[in-house]
């Protein structure tokens, strides 16, 4: 399983989340405390915001800990809205393109989960994609279609509902002809305006998912990045935080359920 932050509000130095704190995410690549995996070594990766509609982004195979251009970079990159992930393989390979974040257009997206069984399923998941869309499709995960299948199914007019169909449509794959292939998401989304932090599970228990916030800055995490845990709310199954520019944070029901019915 992977370990990643997302962050929204005033603009400020990456660092301050992604490298400071006690529990930086570098230090959950080296020792994560609520992962199935203790480290996070299979490469990282860094997506923000600036003065551009579309993110800047920063990927590299090696670990988070071993990469000396880390530091710097987010000391001197400063973002109103960022994304930082490090990756545990769960089967694909250790490739650039395969790390997190991934972009398209001016979208961002990263993901701390699986989708059991992918090879049987891979075709028909990456048949939900657009033929316009399948170009971006530059990797191999399991995390990179869903992401793209999510833009085809409408991202841009309805980020909440086209998670959830897409969602819907994998999890009715996950259980064709009595099967119970587990399915994890527990997963980030960005336009450079909003932020969305979701987590849903089928068949299996959700990966940890944690915000905290203080007026309309929110950060959202897999696991706390302090020793003291004051201030940090754990989010629950089949939730989605939503983190809309001018706006306080809401934790809203994430209903894949429905989605799935109306299939």
């Amino acid at each position: 399983m992977c370990r990643w932050i997302a962050y929204r509000g005033e603009t400020i130095a990456l660092e301050h989340y992604v490298t400071a704190p006690a529990r930086s995410l570098v230090a959950q690549s080296i020792h994560a405390l609520e992962s199935t995996a203790a480290t996070h070594g299979d490469g990282f990766g860094l997506g923000w915001y600036a003065e551009h509609p579309e993110p800047g982004l920063y990927r590299e195979v090696r670990p988070a800990w071993s990469d000396e251009n880390l530091r710097y970079l987010c000391r001197h990159i400063h973002s109103h809205l960022f994304f930082a992930h490090v990756r545990s393989a769960t089967g694909t390979p250790i490739t650039r393109p395969n790390c997190h974040p991934f972009a398209c257009g001016n979208w961002l997206f990263m993901h701390n989960g699986f989708i059991g069984d992918w090879n049987r399923i891979r075709r028909r998941v990456e048949g939900l994609i657009p033929d316009e869309l399948y170009g971006s499709r530059t990797g191999t995960t399991d995390s990179e279609a869903v992401f793209l299948a999510m833009l085809g199914a409408g991202l841009d007019r309805d980020p909440i509902g086209a998670t959830a169909r897409t969602l819907a449509a994998i999890t009715a794959m996950t259980r064709e002809e009595g099967r119970a292939d587990p399915l994890r998401f527990t997963a980030a989304i960005a336009n450079g305006r909003d932020l969305y932090a979701f987590r849903y599970a089928v068949n299996d228990q959700a990966n940890t998912l944690y915000y905290r916030a203080s007026g309309q800055d929110v950060v959202c995490v897999s696991e706390p990045l302090d020793e003291d845990r004051t201030g940090w709310h754990a989010v629950e199954p089949d939730r989605v935080v939503v983190a809309r520019a001018g706006r306080r944070v809401e934790v809203l029901p994430f209903a894949v359920a429905d989605a799935l019915a109306a299939e």
